[in-house]
């Protein structure tokens, strides 16, 4: 499934840091520091898919020579503590061409020179051997102050301060997303990639009425394993492969990633269940088929889809139900709704029984007819309980329904009359006995 991620960095001398040094290890060059007298080497380093520099139209020429471009990004930073580089961290999704991540990853960085000026160096990295094969992403490392004829100039402020950082790195954010979803819709993948806060995303949803997809997003942003943890889990992801064992997180934070990552797959996979159930009642709808019918349908098609699903059968027919009961065909037939319907009718019928206290009702409920009657009663002189009844109704086929609800409601009329009669009896001292 795609992700999304975007995260930005500085580059600080205050943390010791130098961007000559950090370009150097995202490309994996031999650079020279002049300020620090320092050689950088991370020729060795492996897994560095492409490299580039895009910078603007009237930059000097020197600006495509990586090792004087970043000399140069240092000697125009006097102060000790300046932030003399800015890197943005994207994932790129594993869905598309590598010739396709490239183009995207080329789009962005001509999306950060355009608005802000600056010069930007690009490192395309694969998966790591051992790692997950899925994780291909991009360092982009861009200067703090405009490229111009005359070389660096002025700092790019509208990053740096508290009011208009964040509104433009998020503008930013929204950028990333366009470019990747753009990317998979031509690859004919289904799956979109979405910038917006976990909860944002859930309050969408919420507003269009996709119940699932905001269950999917109330939790927690995934907590980040960090190097060593990463590295730890790796090793035993690895093990457990050639062992043929199912893997087993080893340390605490690797458990709760993969926690999540289990509860994000089986919403994927009951989402995938419904979409499914979803198509085929609206195919089988429009086929001319009654409601139950369809759903019926709906159940058998997602149940085909895969028989070992992590949810149990009763949870999805729950939601397939709600699939079916938020279905926009309004007929006017009558229709047996789920157990708070039940309850309500039950408590009805119930009270029309005058003379009965609340055990009796309890009782009845139970599935006797009287208090008097239970386990030991014959079934020959049982009656049938009214939750019998109502089993019974609901496995009548739907075109008898009508005629035996017409019927029913006489002999309900009957024994009112009946009952009236008795009471009328038990009112008049004259006529009991």
């Amino acid at each position: 499934m795609a992700s999304y991620h975007l995260s930005v960095k500085t580059i600080k001398r205050s943390a010791g840091r130098s961007a000559t040094a950090a370009a150097a290890y995202r490309v994996g060059e031999r650079i020279e520091c002049q300020r620090e007298g320092r050689v950088h080497d991370y020729t060795r380093k492996q897994g560095i898919k492409e490299t580039f520099i895009v910078t603007p139209e009237n930059a000097p020429a020197w600006a495509q020579d990586r090792s004087k471009l970043w000399n140069e990004v240092e000697a125009s930073e006097t102060r000790r503590n300046s932030v003399t580089a800015r890197e943005w961290e994207l994932a790129l999704p594993s869905e598309i061409s590598a010739e396709d991540r490239s183009q995207i990853t080329r789009q962005f960085a001509e999306e950060l020179v355009s608005r802000y000026g600056v010069a930007v160096d690009v490192a395309i990295h694969e998966p790591h051997r051992e790692g997950d094969q899925r994780n291909h992403h991009a360092h982009v490392l861009t200067s703090t102050r405009k490229l111009e004829p005359e070389g660096f100039t002025a700092k790019t402020r509208v990053l740096d301060s508290a009011k208009t950082g964040g509104v433009e790195i998020e503008q930013m954010r929204g950028v990333w997303a366009e470019l990747q979803n753009k990317a998979l819709e031509r690859a004919g993948e289904v799956e979109r990639v979405d910038h917006r806060s976990l909860e944002a995303q859930r309050e969408a949803a919420l507003e269009r009425g996709d119940a699932l997809s905001a269950d999917e997003l109330d939790r927690d942003p995934e907590l980040k394993l960090g190097p060593a943890a990463n590295s730890m889990e790796r090793r035993a992801k690895a093990m457990a492969e050639r062992q043929g064992r199912e893997y087993k997180p080893v340390t605490e934070r690797g458990a709760v990633v993969h926690a999540a990552r289990q509860a994000r797959a089986a919403f994927r996979e009951m989402r995938e269940r419904l979409d499914i159930a979803r198509e085929t009642y609206e195919a089988e709808r429009d086929a001319g088929q009654g409601r139950v019918s369809a759903g019926l349908a709906a159940l058998r098609a997602a149940a085909a889809k895969e028989r070992g699903a992590r949810a149990g059968p009763e949870d999805m027919r729950e939601r397939l139900a709600r699939v079916v009961g938020r279905s926009e065909d309004r007929d006017d037939t009558p229709k047996l709704e789920r157990r708070n319907y039940a309850r309500e009718r039950l408590k009805e019928i119930m009270e029309k029984d005058a003379g009965r206290d609340g055990q009796a009702t309890v009782h009845k409920l139970d599935g006797h007819s009287e208090p008097g009657l239970g386990e030991d009663t014959g079934s020959a002189d049982r009656k049938p309980s009214v939750n019998e009844r109502l089993k019974d109704v609901l496995n009548k086929p739907r075109e008898k329904l009508e005629i035996e609800d017409d019927r029913d409601q006489e002999k309900d009329q009957e024994l009112e009359n009946e009952r009236e009669i008795d009471r009328e009896i038990d009112r008049d001292p004259g006529l009991s006995h």
